[in-house]
């Protein structure tokens, strides 16, 4: 495992404090107090800062004026479930189940684009008739914007995160809750999520993409177990005459395991937009354990020899090769078309003649975070020594991609992600990135997990 030792990964640790940290960790042999120490340093320089609005939901990065032509002020339904999931995993269930209420609101104030889908009244191959998933969080209000809204992924993110808080009875379930859910299954059904062409995580062309239906399926067998815990509320998970009983759910989680089935360990096998690696499939791993350790080691093998930033720049791990999103020099494209729908910042670099070199692909801060509590997981499994070090490997990389003191947003910052300017990699405006802080502490509360098991 390369870079287990802080030494050997000086040059990709931006900030000096950090750097420090990671000498006196290994020094002192990984104690669990200095980290926990650490932990509340970071705690103090404002690192774990998740501004919530009044309703309970997060915007999406931490803005000032000069940031805020990114977008980054909307809420975006995925990006808050890792939020809310970094609370739960903290042992903190409020903030969590604030954040779902909310959510439930909104999704039931438009419930009418689920049912608009379902009822053929809407067409699902226009993104903007699909639920919204990226909203003016205030008011809870669809921003008047055309994006690309096919995401089934996000809708899953949620249904999987109120099953799962049910079934580890930290929520009690309604009529109203199982209603709304059965909309959702009613949803996934009629399109046939199973080959649906979604824009998925990364809100980009749309295609049959793993990524999507495993977020669906892992969804769909958490919904199950909330039928088996509670029988009485059965008759009320449904649509109009669409039954969303244990027999249904089977039928709709084995389309999907079929169509996981045929694409993994890929992200995408359809002729014209095949994609062999794509970071999202990580996600299926952690939080959703929705493959088994045989997929989940290929999938990790995939992105750690194809996407894993270089020795000599490993700032993050890239999304997919050839990733046009911040890639080099992102800020010479006009603002409007760099916060535009993917397809058109597509065209434009097409007619601009902007080459995209395999390798120049922006570094994100938000996988080796998850790869190191995989490994993490593993080790509190298996006590395997070798698991123990890719953790830390992949927390020091995580730890390693804070921002310097001299950056012009601040230090000790996440990042959305490294891009090259002017030949070097910098981190953009897009920091602090609340989805990528709540990975780190995702990753740094499993490491002191595992640091008590040592």
């Amino acid at each position: 495992m390369r870079h287990h030792h802080v030494r050997d990964i000086k040059c990709i640790v931006n900030n000096d404090e950090v750097f420090r940290f990671l000498v006196e960790f290994e020094r002192n042999r990984f104690n669990y107090d200095y980290c926990m120490e650490f932990m509340e340093f970071l705690d103090e320089k404002g690192t774990f800062q998740f501004p919530m609005l009044d309703n309970g939901l997060f915007p999406a990065a931490i803005l000032d004026e000069s940031t805020e032509y990114t977008g980054y002020s909307a809420v975006w339904i995925r990006d808050n479930i890792f939020v809310g999931y970094s609370y739960y995993v903290s042992g903190l269930v409020d903030v969590p189940l604030k954040n779902l209420m909310t959510l439930f609101r909104y999704f039931s104030e438009y419930r009418y684009r689920f049912e608009n889908i379902i009822n053929k009244v809407s067409n699902p191959d226009n993104p903007m008739e699909r639920p919204h998933v990226r909203f003016f969080g205030p008011s809870l209000s669809e921003i008047d914007q055309p994006w690309e809204h096919a995401q089934n992924d996000a809708l899953g993110y949620f249904v999987w995160f109120f099953c799962r808080l049910i079934n580890e009875e930290v929520l009690s379930p309604t009529i109203e809750h199982m209603e709304l859910l059965g909309l959702f299954c009613a949803y996934f059904y009629s399109i046939s999520y199973w080959n649906d062409k979604d824009s998925g995580h990364w809100e980009e062309e749309r295609k049959v993409q793993a990524s999507s239906i495993g977020v669906v399926v892992s969804c769909l067998k958490e919904l199950r177990k909330v039928l088996i815990k509670n029988p009485a509320l059965v008759d009320y998970c449904r649509y109009r005459d669409i039954i969303i009983n244990l027999q249904f759910l089977d039928f709709l989680i084995q389309k999907g395991t079929e169509a996981l089935s045929n694409i993994l360990p890929f992200e995408c096998v359809q002729s014209d937009k095949a994609r062999s690696y794509d970071s999202a499939l990580l996600f299926l791993c952690y939080p959703l354990g929705v493959v088994d350790k045989a997929m989940t080691k290929n999938i990790l093998d995939n992105v750690s020899n194809k996407l894993q930033g270089e020795t000599d720049r490993p700032f993050g791990v890239r999304r997919y090769l050839k990733d046009t999103f911040w890639c080099r020099d992102y800020e010479d494209i006009p603002a409007n078309i760099r916060t535009s729908i993917s397809s058109e910042r597509e065209r434009w670099l097409r007619e601009h003649d902007r080459q995209l070199v395999e390798g120049e692909e922006a570094q994100w801060c938000i996988f080796d975070s998850i790869i190191s509590t995989i490994y993490g997981l593993e080790f509190q499994k298996t006590n395997n020594e070798a698991d123990f070090y890719r953790q830390i490997g992949y927390c020091y990389r995580s730890l390693g991609q804070l921002t310097s003191m001299d950056f012009h947003l601040g230090g000790f910052k996440c990042p959305e992600l490294y891009y090259i300017k002017n030949g070097q990699y910098v981190p953009n405006d897009a920091t602090p990135l609340l989805w990528a802080q709540a990975n780190l502490k995702i990753a740094l509360a499993t490491l002191t997990n595992s640091l008590k098991l040592r």
